[in-house]
């Protein structure tokens, strides 16, 4: 490191500045440059390094034809079954860890490609490496605690097209809340405090707000109501295999967001799928409603200086993008080499052909196979599959963690850096509550239940999670532990940036995470 110095010192040239001017180029400011980058590399050197533990089904059923863990893409059998050779080759490729390695080992039983394994071996100059974050093992295949998550998904299913504002009137989600044991006001919402409160959809996925010289009314285009996706068992294996069709039109009448199809839409269609587009405008319209600053934040206590570079718009803007880019990485390597988690249409499988198929010792749990849910689908479509919002289904990366939530985990912590969570939403300059109409076709004003902006937040992290669990593609494991996953991302952004100030009076942010502890950063 001594070395390293030296070298900064003997290449700065004379003339060019002096160490005492905080304005010119000089040595000083450079080796101050280089030792704010060592300490916080030095820093992110004593995360520990975890134990990456998984739930051992790989193994498992290692002679089962890999039952338990992704394969979607790769060569199957007719029930579904990933061709054992294909799949070890998929292992002895990720193995390698080359792009080479995977082009000359992966089999591909269709022409869809799989998604990006290599990004999760990328580096970062920023934050703790994706390697060193962990989350839980994924519940075994057998488990009670997946057969839960699985009866939830066939009820989301079923209850696609029902309006949130009638959970707990519309027969359906009245069977759904009683066989999940939950309450009409927390079925299918997340866990954070802020979820249960008013209604299901952010205020920031259906507020208009203006984008620069661009009104936006808070409505969008939806998918027709009633269409599901891999209900038959042809579509399914073909889905299996890699073979992706087109779906239907969507729906030609712009929508608010009213139900849990409208929701699984919005994360399908936003851009590339997954990008922070939902938290860079949630950060537009609080910034545009003079939404108050962030407790630490020291521009608060300035009176003749306004942030904007430092602390200000463009700074948490433009740090809501760097965080989704690293929460996509440790999202990336926890599916492709630690968990190679099923995706739940998989699972469906699993139960549709332990009830109907040749085949009947899938170890799947008593629970889902008694489920009303899955015998209410039975009765709709003829089959036992998981019925899907989206015709590819999934896309072609294992299921945990959803990358949708650990973005959203990742871009909602830094906005809870960038404002006063505890601030109610009352005290906006736009501060009208709003949901869906009853059809559907614009926002209207709600009574405000005391709504605050952190809490809006966490719901909005929600609604991007679940919103692909109502698309049938994810669990709420893949969800509420991506949504965690992507804040411990987020939070060491914050940490190793926390010298990068000088002169300011910055003593960390205030920020209460997901499960409500309170954190100077």
């Amino acid at each position: 490191m001594a070395s390293s110095a030296v070298s900064f010192r003997s290449s700065a040239k004379t003339g060019e500045g002096q160490d005492d001017d905080p304005g010119g180029v000089s040595t000083g400011r450079v080796l101050n440059s280089y030792e704010i980058r060592e300490k916080a590399a030095r820093s992110e050197t004593k995360v520990p390094i975890p134990r990456q533990i998984t739930n051992g089904d790989e193994r498992r059923y290692s002679n089962s034809n890999f039952i338990a863990n992704f394969s979607k893409g790769l060569p199957h059998n007719s029930l579904g079954e990933v061709d054992p050779v294909a799949y070890l080759s998929l292992l002895n490729g990720l193995g390698q860890g080359t792009s080479k390695a995977l082009e000359s080992n992966i089999r591909l039983g269709g022409t869809t490609k799989l998604v990006n394994p290599l990004a999760g071996l990328a580096f970062d100059l920023e934050g703790t490496d994706s390697h060193q974050l962990k989350i839980p093992p994924f519940p075994e295949l057998k488990s009670k605690a997946l057969a839960d998550q699985a009866v939830e998904l066939y009820w989301m299913a079923l209850c696609r097209d029902v309006n949130f504002g009638r959970y707990g009137i519309d027969p359906k989600t009245i069977a759904a809340a009683s066989e999940l044991g939950v309450t009409a006001q927390t079925l299918f919402r997340g866990f954070t405090a802020g979820d249960v409160i008013g209604p299901y959809v952010s205020q920031f996925l259906i507020k208009k707000f203006n984008y620069g010289p661009y009104v936006m009314n808070g409505l969008m285009s939806v998918a027709k109501a009633g269409i599901d996706y891999l209900t038959d068992i042809n579509s399914w294996l073909n889905n299996q295999n890699g073979t992706s069709f087109a779906g239907d039109p969507p729906d030609s009448t712009p929508q608010s967001v009213r139900n849990g199809r409208d929701l699984a839409t919005y994360v399908h269609t936003d851009p590339n799928a997954g990008l922070f587009m939902s938290f860079y405008n949630a950060g537009i319209f609080l910034f545009e409603n003079s939404a108050p600053l962030n407790l630490g934040n020291p521009y608060r206590d300035y009176d003749k200086q306004s942030p904007f570079g430092t602390f200000g718009v463009p700074f948490f803007l433009g740090l809501i993008g760097e965080a989704a880019a690293r929460a996509f990485k440790a999202a990336w390597y926890a599916k492709w080499f630690v968990h190679r988690a099923l995706r739940p249409d998989q699972y469906g499988g699993l139960v549709h052909m332990r009830l109907t198929g040749p085949k009947k010792s899938y170890p799947v749990d008593v629970r889902i196979l008694n489920s009303m849910a899955v015998g209410e689908t039975f009765s709709k479509f003829g089959s036992y599959l998981l019925p899907q919002a989206y015709p590819e289904a999934g896309p072609q990366h294992p299921s945990y963690p959803s990358g949708h939530a650990t973005m959203a985990g990742a871009c909602a912590t830094i906005l809870k850096a960038a404002f006063d969570g505890s601030a109610f939403f009352a005290d906006l300059a736009d501060n009208t509550v709003v949901a869906a109409s009853v059809d559907g076709s614009l926002p209207v004003p709600v009574p405000d239940p005391g709504l605050t902006i952190g809490g809006e937040i966490d719901k909005l992290a929600s609604n991007i999670a679940l919103g692909r669990n109502f698309a049938g593609i994810h669990w709420r494991s893949d969800a509420e532990e991506g949504i965690r996953l992507g804040e411990a991302v987020a939070l060491s952004i914050l940490r190793d940036q926390g010298d990068n100030y000088p002169g300011e009076i910055f003593k960390g942010f205030a920020i209460t995470t997901f499960d409500g502890e309170n954190l100077m950063v």
